[in-house]
């Protein structure tokens, strides 16, 4: 017999998913229904943190507060079932039973949202592929155990593509983080190609910055490549949902190389005629190399 308090709890996590858009499989047609709500537990989990600590209207102690708030939460949900008033967690809870899913995943995220209150620079490359272990690659490895998936493999391959996912995200935000005080790019690549944080707040995008986001654009790639393998790992509709999103931060990286990497000034987007080209890589997926590029 269906709980009817855990279902109301799904449907208050759905609703949270569809409200919203990311690079992230929820609730797309693609994702099989039997493991749709429980990805939209763990995307309101992520969401509802991430809010937390992205709010600038808020000081850095409270945003530090209310997600240590969370993160207690989290560890009760573990070993008690949540009040009747927690409609998140009462999911959460659920889907870490069936799935069977670890807390320390979900403590990682916890972990890189709390960074980004009080982190705003990287000094180096291990710096930024660390904070993507943590913001980004939980996520992969969760729904690959959604999905039934358990192997060292593709828990690898899973890693590879969600910190390039993560990483073709900063760079069609490149602008918006600027202008709201956020600078991926590591000070160790900035320094390779003499590129100065001061030149940013000039008209126009310098020659120095241009061969920086080509570096970071190409380093992406690579890891894009490394990650394709992961869309195998997986059967059904979710192959399908892996590959389109594998096409869809490729084409990002194309977007951002067309603007000859000035995303400072634009920032890509993918078009309907984008869509349509992802859903005709999605199609002939077997036909293409497994270093695709354009």
């Amino acid at each position: 017999m269906v709980d009817p308090q855990i279902s109301a709890a799904y449907e208050h996590c759905e609703r949270l998913a569809r409200s919203h858009y990311e690079n992230f499989p929820v609730a797309s047609v693609l994702v099989p229904a039997r493991m749709r709500r429980h990805i939209a537990a763990v995307y309101a989990f992520a969401r509802t943190a991430d809010d937390f600590a992205d709010e600038p209207s808020r000081p850095p102690e409270v945003r530090r507060q209310l997600l240590d708030d969370w993160h207690a939460r989290l560890r009760r949900s573990v070993s008690q079932p949540p009040p009747s008033t927690d409609p998140i967690f009462i999911a959460l809870r659920d889907t870490m039973e069936r799935c069977a899913l670890p807390v320390d995943l979900f403590e990682d995220l916890l972990s890189a949202f709390r960074q980004d209150v009080t982190v705003t620079r990287y000094e180096s490359w291990t710096d930024v592929l660390d904070y993507c272990r943590r913001s980004a690659n939980p996520v992969g490895r969760l729904v690959l155990r959604i999905a039934g998936v358990r192997s060292d493999s593709a828990d690898r391959s899973s890693d590879a593509l969600c910190t390039a996912l993560q990483l073709a995200n900063f760079w069609q935000d490149f602008g918006v983080d600027w202008r709201n005080g956020r600078l991926y790019v590591p000070a160790e690549e900035r320094q390779v190609h003499g590129a100065a944080e001061g030149d940013l707040d000039g008209a126009a995008m310098t020659p120095a910055w241009r061969s920086t986001m080509r570096a970071a654009v190409e380093r992406t790639r690579r890891l894009f490549a490394e990650g394709r393998p992961v869309t195998d790992a997986v059967t059904g509709r979710l192959r399908w949902e892996l590959r389109a999103t594998w096409l869809g931060g490729m084409r990002i990286l194309d977007k951002v190389k067309a603007l000859d990497y000035d995303t400072l000034h634009s920032r890509p987007k993918l078009s309907a005629s984008d869509a349509a080209g992802i859903l005709f890589g999605v199609l002939t997926w077997r036909a293409r190399s497994t270093s695709h590029s354009t």
